[in-house]
């Protein structure tokens, strides 16, 4: 019973072991479903399960037939036009990045957006190339079809090298999109838990840094060749530099104009966005500006520039990738499937968190790898969603996947009829463009401070990721990354915080001693907690520290004991020793004996429990000994577990806590379990946990039932009295008895009671 007191509380129950609640409460047996079970429910048949299947695969059928028209519409419309806007730009900028010629961009801004329109549950991100993406596609790229400068392309002309590099895209894209819908259609779009916030922040930072080096080539038109390969980023800065006195100056001038301008009015956009009907669509201003100056002063001619050129107008014919490609890029394919879903995923739940609805992380495994399956079929690369691009998206004021359609219809218009009008354009500004979209992930570097006065594993995290990432490669540097953040968790969990409990306030709270004064140890009782699952790997740290807690290795002090029964035994048949009223006393002097003829190799006997059947006094190890028999003393008489945070225990773990569990037993230590979780006591039960040392009624509901339950045994233990009324009493155990200080679960806080 509990009966509030003002800000106080009132409780009135018994002291609960958890069979004694279970039993007093009916607790009842429920079935758990076993893994056929579930296979059985998962591939059942009904019309309603076809239509729940049909409406999640293809989630347009739930969202489009209540789309609000008049509502909507308008606002979708102009977003769309704004991100279509966008989206031309980053695309050709992006093909930079993979080493392809910008017209491809394109493609790859405008098919997966389709397939996204149908299959997608997010509203609101922006589907098409993403930096990150590009950059470890162009690796592949570089990897496979090399920049030579040295052959001068005597061998194989520029087209040839291109149409070369534009299928190792389109195969490594096609291969990532088979990836991804297979992780789709096995339900894995939990692996994005795997790659913490931590781990992404330090990877996209470091893939930022991989871009900005790789655009120096077109900032100055130098003729830099592709290093994919760890360290690959000194390689190219040490080509750079070698090459830094041919930099042609109206290159360089015109990014660091481009530059300074975008980073500007981003900053404008971002600080006064609450009073800007829209976004300035600067990347469109500068690129009109800089497509028109180019035009008409002739760069090309005049200042040797390098520019776009003519982009291919219209859609070529699909392909099918190249089975050497793939057989290649596996491992490229995987890291860009992976990193392209989690990239995607946190942004989709970014906005379906702010705008109340739900999404699908395996539709969207589902999506994206249908998306990238178009794609590469028709020489696109890699899709994703870009930070900026989705947050044009939204702030427009787009509310569905039709901006995203009208952002697809300015892309084809784009492919179709007005391309060409882009060939004048400097590859420089594209590069700067690609740069001034990277603010944000170069602004993440502020992250490492915060996170290490927050969490320093996460800070960690952070830094090897990000080196890892930049000196090892992104593929490379992801898998180091993931390994590493795994190897965090292993650490964390295999050393975990164990520490000894104390009673705080005189009431039912137990909090580590260390951090209170006002604390009560009841005599000859610790309370020991972990904090962690205890398995395999962390048993014997546990071990450990429950050893150093209690003061004593429980396994020595046995063997001491059972060496002690038989020396005592010998002194017996020897007349070496006398029984009288006060004890043992020695006769005559013993010859010394070492512990190695006692144990008379028979070492594994004194590992059992002691045996004084066959003596004619019980031995009290309390007590003072004859001379030259010597025990470890032990002064504590009960030990309580705290399994409150013990979420699971596994079988190699079970085998030695009960070892550790038994020696206690065998030195007459009680041995007490509370707040394990539900279903901890049957699982042991099943695994053959229990004999007749270690039984179920040592478990107990909290910390406070065991240690009211230990005075209560050693108090009727030491009054005759108390033990008659236990006798008599009900098996609630409401006895009068003194309450040493702590309240019982029978009184009102803060006055004392009795039990």
């Amino acid at each position: 019973m509990v009966e509030p007191v003002g800000n106080q509380y009132v409780v009135a129950r018994p002291v609960y072991s958890e069979n004694l609640f279970d039993e007093e409460h009916e607790k009842l047996h429920r079935y758990h479903k076993t893994f056929w079970d579930h296979l059985k429910l998962y591939f059942r048949c009904s019309s309603q399960r076809v239509k729940k299947i049909a409406l999640g695969l293809f989630p347009i059928f739930s969202w489009l037939p209540a789309y609000r028209f008049r509502e909507w519409i308008l606002s979708d419309i102009i977003s769309g036009i704004n991100t279509g806007l966008v989206a031309v730009l980053q695309g050709l900028a992006f093909a930079l990045l993979v080493n392809v010629p910008p017209g491809y961009g394109l493609y790859a801004a405008f098919f997966p957006v389709l397939v996204y329109f149908i299959f997608g549950t997010s509203r609101h991100i922006s589907v098409g190339p993403f930096p990150v993406l590009s950059l470890m596609v162009g690796g592949a790229v570089i990897r496979l079809v090399p920049d030579d400068s040295a052959r001068n392309y005597t061998s194989m002309n520029i087209s040839e090298i291109d149409e070369k590099r534009v299928m190792v895209a389109a195969s490594v894209t096609f291969l990532s999109g088979i990836f991804q819908l297979l992780l789709g259609i096995l339900q894995f779009g939990f692996i994005v838990i795997y790659l913490s916030h931590s781990l992404i922040s330090g990877f996209t930072t470091a893939a930022a840094i991989h871009v900005v080096v790789s655009q120096l080539k077109f900032m100055l038109q130098l003729p830099v060749p592709g290093f994919n390969k760890p360290f690959g980023i000194i390689y190219t800065l040490e080509s750079v530099f070698s090459q830094i006195t041919k930099t042609n100056i109206a290159d360089l001038v015109t990014s660091l104009l481009v530059l300074l301008i975008v980073f500007v009015v981003k900053e404008m956009n971002d600080r006064y966005k609450t009073k800007l009907p829209t976004p300035i669509p600067i990347e469109l201003l500068v690129t009109v500006l800089a497509a028109l100056i180019s035009y008409f002063i002739e760069f090309e001619e005049k200042f040797n520039v390098a520019v776009v050129g003519t982009l291919q107008e219209g859609f070529q014919a699909p392909v099918a990738p190249d089975v050497g490609v793939l057989q290649k890029c596996i491992g490229d394919s995987i890291s860009i499937a992976i990193v392209g879903f989690a990239v995607a995923f946190s942004v989709a739940k970014v906005y379906s968190i702010k705008h109340d609805y739900p999404i699908d992380g395996n539709q969207e495994l589902i999506a994206f790898g249908l998306g990238n399956i178009v794609g590469g079929s028709f020489k696109g690369f890699a899709s994703s969603t870009a930070l900026s691009r989705s947050g044009v998206q939204e702030s427009t004021g787009g509310k569905t996947q039709i901006a995203g359609i009208i952002s697809a219809i300015i892309v084809l218009i784009v492919i179709l009829a007005i391309g060409f009008l882009l060939a004048p354009l400097q590859k420089s500004v594209l590069a700067s463009l690609a740069l001034g979209n990277l603010k944000g992930m170069l602004m993440q570097f502020k992250e490492v401070g915060i996170l290490w006065r927050k969490d320093k594993y996460d800070c960690v995290i952070w830094v090897v990721t990000f080196l890892a990432a930049v000196f090892l490669g992104l593929d490379i540097g992801l898998a180091a990354a993931v390994a590493f953040q795994l190897l965090t968790v292993v650490i964390r969990s295999q050393i975990p915080s164990c520490t000894v409990l104390a009673n705080v306030g005189r009431s039912n709270i137990y909090r580590n001693r260390k951090d209170y004064t006002d604390i009560y140890e009841p005599e000859g009782v610790k309370i020991f907690k972990c904090s962690s699952p205890i398995f395999f790997a962390n048993i014997e740290f546990f071990r450990e520290k429950l050893i150093t807690a209690v003061g004593f290795n429980p396994l020595r002090v046995l063997r001491k004991r059972n060496k002690a029964l038989r020396k005592i035994r010998k002194m017996l048949k020897k007349g070496e020793l006398q029984v009288t009223p006060k004890g043992l006393i020695c006769m005559a002097n013993h010859t010394h004996e070492s512990d190695e003829e006692l144990d008379n190799n028979r070492i594994e006997e004194l590992d059992q429990p002691t045996n004084m059947t066959d003596l004619p006094i019980q031995i009290n190890w309390g007590a003072d000994l004859p001379r030259d028999i010597t025990v470890p003393r032990v002064d504590i008489h009960s030990i309580i577990l705290d399994f409150s945070a013990v979420s699971f225990l596994d079988f190699s773990a079970m085998r030695v806590l009960q070892k550790t569990l038994k020696e206690f037993v065998r030195i007459d230590i009680d041995i007490y379990i509370a707040g394990a979780h539900e279903g901890f006591l049957e699982k042991l039960e099943r695994c053959a946990f229990f004999d007749e040392e270690i039984k179920p009624s040592m478990f107990f509901l909290t910390i406070h039932d065991a240690v009211l339950h230990i005075l209560l045994k050693k108090d009727i233990a030491n009054s005759p009295k108390l033990k008659l009324v236990e006798e008599k009493g009900s098996s609630n155990h409401y006895v009068n008895i003194p309450s040493y200080g702590l309240r019982s679960w029978e009184y009102t806080i803060p006055t004392e009671t009795k039990f």
